[in-house]
């Protein structure tokens, strides 16, 4: 069951039942604006890592490559990269802190240059 609170929070409760088996995990949500984001405002490396990883295995498995491509690559790997590089993977990064709160943010965000001022 979750609740709605007027500023955005969603909570959930953690409830047990007599066999201390857990029925409802806590989770939050804290809806943060673009300009206050968990972590960096860039993709980090190891993030950078994961999607690569995981595009190249859906690539492998058969998935419809997104970006045009040059004709010599073939490695799902190097096809990751560049789908990645055009900014055409459709994909959601989470970042979670430690107590369980967590922001989605879309890839194209992340990948997009900031200009401070």
């Amino acid at each position: 069951m979750f609740i709605s609170c007027s500023l955005g929070l969603w909570y959930s409760l953690k409830i047990y039942d007599g066999l201390n088996h857990n029925i409802l995990i806590q989770t939050k949500m804290i809806n943060l604006s673009k300009n206050n984001l968990i972590g960096p405002p860039k993709l980090t490396r190891f993030e950078r890592a994961r999607i690569v990883g995981a595009r190249a295995l859906q690539v492998s498995l058969g998935a419809p490559i997104l970006a045009p491509l040059p004709d010599a690559v073939v490695d799902p790997i190097d096809i990751a990269v560049i789908e990645l590089r055009e900014k055409v993977l459709p994909m959601t990064i989470r970042r979670t802190l430690p107590e369980g709160t967590y922001q989605d943010i879309p890839l194209v965000d992340l990948l997009q240059q900031r200009i401070l001022h």
